[in-house]
C-alpha cells in the first residue's frame, strides 16, 4: 500500500538534515550541455526528474543513475549526481550489483526501448523477478534513434525503417506486460508531455522498495515522429488514455461520455457507456493485489492502434528484494564463522574437498 512519511524504500539512503536548505532542480543540474535533438521527448523527461529529485530529500552522492547505450542513455551526464554510462544492454546488471554492495544508494536505471528490450532483454527481466531495490526508466519511442532509425523491438507491425523498407513483420513487446509477466513488484507508465503524471509516478517507483519499472512514452521527432500524437492531441485524448487509479472503477473518456470496462462471459471485457452498466461486473483497479493477473490484462487494452491506452500505476505490491536478502546472508555466514572472513578461511574454500589436480 502507499506510505506516509519516510518511504521505506529509501529508508536506508542518507537525507539531508532538516535544518539544511531544500534543494532544487540547480542542485541536480550538471554543468554539461545537454545534446540531443531539438525536439527530442528526452529534454521533458530530464527536466521532469530534474525538477522532482529535490523533493526526495535526499543527498546526491547517495543517489546513482546508471544507463546502457542509446539516446536516452546520456542521461547520467545531465544530472549533478554519481552515474555510469555502462554496456548496452546491461545497466540493470551493473546496478544490481549496486544496489546489492550499497544499501545506502537510490540506484536507477535509464534505458531505451531497444537497449533494455534487445540486446539487454535477459538482465531486465531477471532484474524484475529477482526485485531488486533500483528504479528503471524505460524510454520508448518505438524506434532505434542513435543509430539512426532501425525499428526496434516495440515497433509497430509494418514500420518502415531503414532496416525494415517494406514495413517491420516482427510483433512488438509491450514492455508493461513483459514486466508484469516477470512478476516486477511496482509497474508503471506515463507519457512525456504529461509532466504531472510522469512526476506523480516517479515519485511512488522510487518511495518504493524493490524493482521498479516506469515506461515512458517518448517522441523521436527525427526517425518517428508523431508515434504518440494520437495520445497528445487533445481532442482524441479523453476517448483513447485509461488513467488508472488503484480502487476505482476503469473509465474512459469524458464526462459527457464516459466508458466504464466491465467483464464479459469468457473472461473477457469491454467498455460500455456508463448509464448502460445496470448490474454488470464493473472492473475495479487494485493495483495493491498479490495476483497480477487483473493487471496484465488490463495491460492488454493496450493495442498498435492506441484506441485505449492505459496510464498510471499498473502494479504495486511489496515482497522482500534480492539485496536484502544476500545481504542477510552475508551477515549470517559471518556470524556463524564468528568474525569477518580472513585470508585463512579463503585459501581453505580455494583448497576444499571439491577440488582436483589435472596432469
Amino acid at each position: 500500500m502507499p506510505t506516509t512519511g519516510t518511504p521505506d524504500g529509501l529508508a536506508h539512503v542518507p537525507h539531508l538534515p532538516q535544518d539544511e536548505p531544500k534543494q532544487t532542480k540547480r542542485d541536480f543540474t550538471s554543468d554539461q550541455e545537454v545534446r540531443w535533438c531539438p525536439g527530442c521527448g528526452d529534454y521533458v523527461i530530464l527536466a521532469a526528474v530534474q525538477s522532482f529529485l529535490p523533493d526526495l530529500g535526499l543527498r546526491r552522492e547517495n543517489i546513482v543513475f546508471v544507463s546502457g547505450i542509446g539516446c536516452s542513455s546520456r542521461f547520467p551526464y545531465y544530472l549533478d549526481t554519481y552515474g555510469m554510462h555502462s554496456i548496452h544492454g546491461r545497466a540493470p546488471a551493473i546496478a544490481t550489483g549496486l544496489a546489492t554492495s550499497r544499501p545506502d544508494l537510490s540506484v536507477w536505471v535509464v534505458t531505451g526501448d531497444g537497449d533494455a528490450l534487445s540486446i539487454g532483454g535477459n538482465h531486465l527481466i531477471h532484474a524484475l523477478r529477482r526485485n531488486v531495490n533500483m528504479t528503471i526508466l524505460l524510454f520508448n519511442n518505438q524506434i532505434y534513434g542513435l543509430t539512426k532509425g532501425q525499428y526496434s523491438p516495440t515497433s509497430r507491425p509494418g514500420t518502415v525503417t531503414k532496416s525494415s523498407p517494406l514495413g517491420s513483420v516482427d510483433a512488438p513487446f509491450n514492455p508493461v506486460s513483459l514486466a508484469l509477466g516477470a512478476e516486477a513488484t511496482f509497474v508503471g507508465r506515463a507519457m512525456e508531455s504529461d509532466r504531472d503524471e510522469l512526476k506523480s509516478v516517479l515519485r511512488a517507483a522510487a518511495e518504493h522498495r524493490g524493482a521498479a519499472l516506469v515506461e515512458i512514452y517518448q517522441n523521436c521527432p527525427i526517425f518517428n515522429d508523431g508515434a504518440f500524437e494520437a495520445l497528445k492531441d487533445r481532442t482524441q485524448q479523453a476517448a483513447r488514455i485509461v488513467r488508472l487509479h488503484s480502487g476505482e472503477a476503469v473509465t474512459v473518456g469524458t464526462e459527457e461520455d464516459r466508458r466504464v470496462l466491465v467483464r464479459t462471459t469468457g473472461g473477457g471485457s469491454e467498455f460500455v457507456p456508463e448509464a448502460e452498466v445496470g448490474a454488470r461486473d464493473v472492473v475495479v483497479h487494485d493495483a495493491h493485489a498479490d495476483d497480477p493477473s487483473a493487471a496484465f490484462a488490463l495491460s492488454r487494452l493496450d493495442t498498435p492502434e492506441m484506441s485505449h491506452v492505459p496510464m498510471g500505476i499498473f502494479r504495486q505490491v511489496e515482497r522482500p528484494t534480492y539485496d536484502d536478502q544476500v545481504r542477510a546472508q552475508v551477515d549470517a555466514a559471518v556470524d556463524t564463522a564468528g568474525g569477518p572472513a580472513t585470508d585463512d578461511d579463503l585459501q581453505a574454500l580455494l583448497r576444499g574437498k571439491d577440488t582436483w589436480t589435472v596432469g
